[in-house]
């Protein structure tokens, strides 16, 4: 078994570090969720502050535990909004850290509509926008706006999973990075 500490309390953010680490690793993962702030805004508005929101999550988790936990893995997720070539999208950057060793990586974009980006930018946030839009209750710790536009056939959770286990690929082969 090995540790596993995540820069947030959501369930989602939690469950998906838990299943794509443990996967990865084939063993379990001892999951522990900890209050971070990610020193971005609530609703990152840029792939810049997305990624750096993730980054702080990592260094605010390290910070908090200190040296107890030498052999543990470090999880920061950020899911985050900016316009990009072909329109608004959200997405989530993903970093670990684990004895040292770093690896960033972003997940797969969803292309917003753009009324909700226009709230976004007017200073809501992405999960209450789309509770108001679809009727729903606390959709960000649930399958997020990815749920909700693609019918759950993909879910932020998924999305955050397969982010992970691609970030995870520097540990993988640590002599190819």
């Amino acid at each position: 078994m090995t540790d596993c500490f995540v820069g947030s309390t959501n369930p989602v953010k939690m469950h998906a570090a838990e299943i794509a680490l443990s996967d990865m690793l084939e063993m379990p993962v001892l999951t522990e969720g900890l209050v971070v702030d990610s020193g971005v805004p609530d609703q990152p508005l840029s792939a810049e502050e997305t990624r750096q929101g993730a980054i702080n999550r990592v260094e605010a988790c390290l910070a908090e535990v200190g040296e107890d936990y030498p052999d543990a893995w470090y999880i920061g997720i950020e899911g985050g909004v900016d316009v990009l070539e072909d329109g608004p999208a959200t997405f989530a950057y993903v970093a670990i850290c684990h004895r040292l060793r770093w690896s960033v990586s972003r997940s797969a974009s969803l292309p917003l509509p753009p009324s909700v980006f226009q709230a976004l930018q007017s200073g809501r946030e992405l999960g209450a926008e789309m509770d108001r839009l679809f009727n729903t209750d606390n959709v960000k710790q649930k399958g997020g706006a990815i749920g909700l536009l693609t019918h759950n056939r993909a879910t932020r959770q998924s999305v955050y999973e397969l982010a992970i286990t691609l970030a995870l690929a520097p540990f993988n082969f640590p002599d190819l990075y």
